[in-house]
């Protein structure tokens, strides 16, 4: 563990409950108007993510999550449904396991092999929908999820490192703490090499919670064992539920969370007020990332309606 993790990990534990709260409420504050307006990401539990994604740091923090206040009014990740990338989903190259692991969580399954498209922005947008649709599928009491990345079918694919950025960009800068465990099965060796390249990407306290995984390892089947129940976990994965990824059966599903999720943004703001309208009109900064992981060609949509989804609160 590197001096920065462990001083990450320190700050969390050395700070008592008044302390956090007083960090919460510090950070609020710094927000301004639009935390009455927007109370689901301004929630404790969602500002407290953002604190240990930046070390407790409040200026930190606040400058996180203001960022992501533009990225939601612009890029909009509430309101894509099914439709809009439903052929990204052909092939089961993402999508949310019908199972949880032990601690409750929900798994969404990767599989890089089964890239099907060549949009980047197709791409990003559907890894969008599927993480606020696990959001919004998380247990009261949960805030994480396990993600599960199989390499089945790499070596025929071509994983673009752009993309790869993309993602990793999205996920730590617009989701923090959203990763409970990151379990990478059966990379292929050359996948070292990549993952070297991405690690400068990736902040310390994520890349710590990741696991190598190979099926022909004893050790490694102890670690499936010990976060999954084996008669639910997918044959794929050295489980013993055979029934695979369904696409018919799969869409059935997001449609129907589709529907629960249109309930949830009918209890958001109707149209951007000028605190939030404010946020939009704030300079670029120097800063990739800060536009939420945009590529170069893509653009976010113009953003004529403001709306909040409830599952951000959890």
């Amino acid at each position: 563990m590197s001096s920065k993790q462990l001083k990450g990990s320190a700050k969390d534990k050395t700070l008592s409950p008044q302390e956090k709260q007083a960090k919460i409420d510090d950070v609020r504050k710094r927000i301004g108007p639009v935390a009455e307006e927007l109370p689901a990401l301004c929630s404790d539990a969602s500002i407290s993510r953002f604190l240990r994604a930046r070390n407790w740091n409040t200026k930190k923090a606040t400058k996180m999550l203001k960022k992501t206040f533009k990225w939601r009014l612009q890029y909009k990740p509430d309101n894509i449904k099914w439709e809009d990338i439903a052929e990204e989903a052909g092939t089961g190259k993402i999508y949310r396991a019908n199972y949880c692991d032990k601690l409750g969580r929900p798994v969404l399954v990767m599989r890089p092999g089964f890239q099907n498209t060549k949009s980047t922005s197709g791409q990003i947008k559907y890894l969008v929908y599927c993480m606020e649709n696990a959001i919004m599928n998380l247990k009261q009491d949960q805030e994480q999820m396990v993600w599960l990345v199989d390499f089945q079918g790499l070596a025929k694919a071509t994983v673009s490192l752009k993309l790869s950025r993309e993602t990793a960009r999205i996920l730590q800068d617009h989701y923090p703490e959203r990763l409970g465990l990151g379990i990478l099965y059966n990379p292929p060796k050359l996948f070292h090499s990549s993952w070297m390249i991405l690690k400068p990407f990736l902040d310390p306290v994520t890349y710590q919670k990741v696991k190598f995984v190979y099926s022909d390892d004893p050790k490694s089947r102890k670690i499936i064992e010990e976060i999954f129940d084996l008669d639910k976990l997918d044959a794929a994965f050295g489980g013993r539920n055979m029934s695979g990824f369904d696409y018919q059966a799969y869409a059935r599903q997001m449609k129907d969370d589709d529907v629960r999720m249109s309930t949830f943004l009918h209890s958001g703001c109707s149209f951007p007020s000028p605190h939030l309208s404010s946020i939009l009109a704030e300079p670029r900064g120097s800063n990739a990332s800060d536009e939420g992981g945009l590529s170069s060609g893509d653009e976010a949509t113009p953003s004529t309606s403001i709306t909040e989804s409830n599952i951000l609160n959890k």
